[in-house]
């Protein structure tokens, strides 16, 4: 089972020091380990966290980069708000 993770909880983790995690496409990532690998540089990443990246994750990858680093990196899914 997936883990199911807050907003709030996301957007407190925006350093390496707190740990780096972004949200895709309602998955949220850990890239605190991944910044120093990512090519596009680690400036980039640290702007981001904490926060929703996929406008700009889409702008500049395709469906084959996150596939690659799926498994490695994603760490749960956005926790849904009940709908009443």
């Amino acid at each position: 089972m997936t883990k199911s993770i807050s907003p709030s909880e996301v957007s407190t983790h925006t350093t390496v020091g707190t740990g780096l995690y972004i949200i895709i496409d309602g998955s949220v990532y850990d890239l605190t380990n991944f910044v120093d690998e990512h090519p596009g540089g680690a400036k980039i990443l640290k702007r981001v966290g904490g926060k929703d990246a996929s406008k700009q994750f889409w702008k500049y990858h395709n469906e084959s980069v996150l596939k690659k680093y799926q498994e490695r990196l994603k760490i749960g899914d956005l926790e849904e708000k009940a709908k009443l």
